[in-house]
């Protein structure tokens, strides 16, 4: 597996990861305590931390693929192996 080949499975890894773990660790206004501003939806965060959330993505992108480049590298689960309808 070539180095772009890599970073781009990575990426993909990292996006799916931070569109993923949006909603988990998110209070609203309400559960947080605070008065609301005028015409703010009910579902709006309270405060959102970029940087830890962009961590945990990171993170959990860096776990997904090192399992995928294992299956890669060990050929634990195979194309053929998928092929439901042979």
């Amino acid at each position: 597996m070539t180095i772009g080949s890599i970073v781009a499975i990575y990426a993909l890894f990292f996006v799916a990861s931070a569109f993923l773990l949006l909603p988990f660790g998110v209070a609203t206004d309400e559960e947080a305590g605070t008065p609301k501003v005028a015409g703010q939806a009910d579902s709006a965060p309270h405060r959102f931390d970029l940087k830890w959330h962009l961590f945990k993505a990171a993170l959990a992108a860096a776990v997904l693929f090192a399992i995928y480049y294992a299956n890669w590298s060990y050929g634990w689960v195979t194309p053929d192996d998928l092929d439901f309808y042979r």
